[in-house]
């Protein structure tokens, strides 16, 4: 697959410099939309490129619907006038008060907010009102991640005493699962249906009480496909459109295509078996604590250690691979994407191994103008 990752004039290019290939972000794209059976199911984060161009791309697609993870994230996807936007982040602090400000400078789109504490969008529902608005709330469930979202058990009362607060709509759940990711499809899909099947109940019973309970923004990019299968339910992949080693690796049954490299130059060779790379944890993921990315065509290879803008590897025993040449470009495929994407201020697109656009990471920050 390394043909596919070449570029053609890299005289210009400073490294480490993360590297997006558009023509394999479409097919991710279209697989999604295949997968979920239609460009309206998709609910898709953007925090995985915190990027207007690509945001703008999928809804030339289609995709009228984006996840967000901050307010930042949520402002620039307002700019590029997306139908709806939720900000799947609990609101907290000084956050409430921006994301109402954001809904009152956006009054032509739908925003949505999360919330799992009775106090917060208790808070959510005083500045709401003190705006003039009301607030589209989802109730966070936790899903078995333990990360956030109230425990199933206690969603159903808890929904009920939210949906008594003026100035915000309670309106259905928002379901992010990233424990589920089975190497196993079919165990993937076992867990996911016993989550769906209890919350499908809650649903029902609060539907029974005159309660709206109508939209579901279910599953990351491992369960996305699983959760394909419940018709009436958004899916919320962020990963799969720019895919990266670690889901690719471990979920081999996705079929997405690694999209984003980081490109890098060999600086040393430090012994007669091992090279130096200029891509230390300050330019990839320094997630997880084991392999951070892989070389392409680099199976001969090891990862020896890292530093900040190091990164040594040495040929494995019984491997008589050349090293690669000082100064020769190496392509990197990230384990983790998401926060390898907000280690750069821009992310250089290339088409038929050209380098066409350069898109701006314009959500790296906390902050827009909100």
């Amino acid at each position: 697959m390394g043909f596919r990752y070449d570029i053609k004039d890299t005289s210009e290019i400073i490294t480490p410099q993360l590297v997006y290939y558009k023509d394999i972000i479409i097919e991710n794209i279209k697989k999604a939309i295949r997968i979920a059976g239609s460009d309206k199911r998709l609910w898709p984060h953007v925090k995985s490129h915190k990027t207007a161009e690509m945001v703008k791309l999928q809804m030339e697609m289609g995709i009228e619907r984006f996840k967000c993870a901050t307010i930042a994230e949520a402002e620039m996807v307002a700019d590029c006038g997306a139908g709806d936007i939720l900000l799947a982040y609990p609101l907290v602090g000084p956050n409430i008060r921006r994301f109402v400000s954001l809904e009152k400078k956006y009054p032509q789109l739908r925003f949505w907010a999360i919330g799992e504490d009775y106090g917060q969008l208790s808070l959510l529902s005083e500045e709401s009102m003190k705006g003039g608005i009301t607030t589209r709330v989802l109730l966070d469930v936790n899903m078995g991640m333990d990360r956030t979202g109230v425990a199933i058990e206690s969603a159903e009362e808890l929904y009920e005493r939210c949906a008594s607060l003026e100035g915000i709509a309670m309106m259905g759940f928002h379901c992010y699962d990233g424990n589920h990711n089975d190497p196993d499809l079919a165990a993937r899909k076992e867990a996911v249906a016993k989550k769906v099947a209890v919350l499908k109940e809650i649903q029902n019973r609060l539907e029974e009480k005159e309660m709206e309970c109508s939209v579901f923004v279910m599953g990351g990019t491992p369960s996305f496909p699983c959760h394909a299968e419940y018709p009436d339910v958004f899916l919320s992949p962020g990963t799969a459109f720019l895919q990266d080693a670690g889901y690719c690796r471990r979920l081999t049954d996705l079929d997405f295509i690694p999209a984003a490299v980081v490109v890098s130059r060999v600086i040393s060779h430090p012994s007669k078996r091992s090279f130096t790379l200029d891509l230390g944890y300050k330019g990839i993921a320094a997630d997880p604590v084991t392999e951070r990315g892989y070389i392409v065509g680099g199976e001969g290879y090891e990862a020896k250690f890292q530093n900040e803008e190091h990164w040594v590897f040495c040929l494995k025993d019984g491997q008589e691979t050349k090293l690669p040449e000082i100064g020769s470009l190496v392509y990197v495929i990230p384990t983790h994407i998401c926060p390898t994407s907000a280690l750069y201020p821009w992310i250089l697109v290339v088409e038929n191994g050209v380098v066409k656009e350069r898109w701006e990471v314009k959500a790296r920050n906390r902050k827009i103008t909100v």
